[in-house]
């Protein structure tokens, strides 16, 4: 066994974990949810992740890590009037969705035919106010994010994955040392699950729902199949989708976000560095479900944490970790010039934050930006 298929496995698992973790919690607090359903939310997506990803890398001998949606989580923290109750709904409506395009082919071949640019304009419409909200926080507390914001853009010229991760700790250090950090709980929080009743509603379900459902499918399993093509692999979709919409389905009533496949992190664990033999690279997964197993353990003082520390540093962590995936969105949002005007017409009211019938303002940007590419494609054929 290769040193190198365990430390990749355990990396994935620790940036994945580790660099998103604060929007999750930021994502949950937003809803109202208790600290028990956040930890219970939390726990759920690590054993999600680690059922699925030991599953589909055994099951088709591929290095397939699953991961959770983090635009969604930003889609959901960016919602107005949600509850937890009625987010689990949304949880639901969109594993439903996933499942659906795994067994209907035809479904999946229309999700492919959604204009990139429109999709991408819309997850890019999502992400903008986190990480403008940065700098917001960086004027409220300049002594302890700016040095943040410095630190990142050094890190990441040695380590793009490694530069959330050094921001965590080090910004957690910096605001224990400024006396920022909140009480914390005496001794180490039990990991626990709840069950969370969910409602359904049409406007929730149209609102959030389905585009929580759009930005999973074309921000995260669209460019995982895409990551696992470009190492040489044949990703089985159906099988992928299948089992981690199944997944999501198990854990939305315990308030855990929809499971997909992992796009960013995926890489760590497909190339050489993972193992010279491709047909050998799947062994890592073991060691990646593992990893996800022991965070699940530490699930409840991590929430904990997290929800000790300044507000101020947790949108700085969410927002410099998706500042990466704003760059992706917005090249692929302009890179067509032919719809570069309805992209950024979804861009604009997808950020504007605007809420009409209680319909959320990211199926807005969809609506606006689809509306004016059929009104410029109707011109041209006219």
């Amino acid at each position: 066994m290769r040193s190198s298929l365990v430390t990749s496995g355990i990396v994935a698992a620790l940036v994945g974990f580790g660099g998103t973790l604060t929007l999750i919690v930021a994502a949950a607090q937003a809803l109202g949810a208790t600290p028990g359903q956040i930890t219970s939310g939390v726990i759920g997506l690590c054993l999600s992740m680690a059922a699925t990803s030991a599953w589909l890398g055994w099951r088709h001998r591929m290095p397939i890590i699953t991961a959770w949606t983090t635009p969604g989580a930003a889609l959901i923290a960016a919602s107005h009037g949600l509850t937890i109750e009625l987010a689990v709904g949304a949880f639901i409506v969109a594993g439903v969705l996933i499942l659906v395009t795994a067994a209907v082919k035809p479904l999946g071949a229309l999700v492919q035919r959604l204009p990139v640019a429109i999709a991408a304009a819309m997850l890019a419409g999502v992400l903008f106010r986190f990480c403008t909200a940065v700098f917001t926080a960086g004027q409220v507390d300049p002594l302890l994010v700016l040095p943040l914001v410095l630190l990142f853009l050094v890190a990441r010229r040695i380590s793009p994955f490694g530069a959330v991760l050094a921001v965590l700790v080090l910004g957690i250090a910096l605001a224990f040392v400024l006396g920022r950090v909140g009480p914390l709980p005496d001794g180490v929080p039990w990991p626990t699950l709840e069950l969370i009743v969910p409602q359904f509603d049409l406007q929730a379900m149209i609102g959030v729902g389905i585009p929580l459902y759009i930005v999973t499918m074309a921000s995260q399993n669209l460019p995982g199949l895409a990551v696992l093509q470009a190492a040489g692999y044949k990703p089985p979709a159906p099988s992928i989708l299948a089992s981690t919409a199944i997944a999501s389905l198990i854990t939305a009533p315990i308030g855990s976000l929809t499971s997909n496949l992992a796009a960013i992190t995926a890489s760590i664990c497909t190339g050489p560095d993972t193992h010279p033999d491709p047909e050998k690279r799947w062994l890592a997964t073991p060691f990646y479900a593992l990893s996800y197993v022991v965070l699940a353990g530490f699930g409840a003082g991590a929430v904990a944490l997290i929800a000790a520390l300044p507000p101020e540093l947790v949108a700085t962590f969410a927002g410099l970790a998706l500042l990466g995936p704003l760059v992706n969105a917005l090249g692929s949002a302009m890179g067509d010039g032919a719809k570069r005007f309805p992209a950024v017409l979804t861009l604009a009211v997808t950020a504007s934050g605007l809420s009409l019938f209680g319909l959320g303002s990211a199926f807005w940007g969809l609506a606006a930006g689809l509306t004016a590419l059929a009104i410029e494609h109707a011109g041209r054929r006219g």
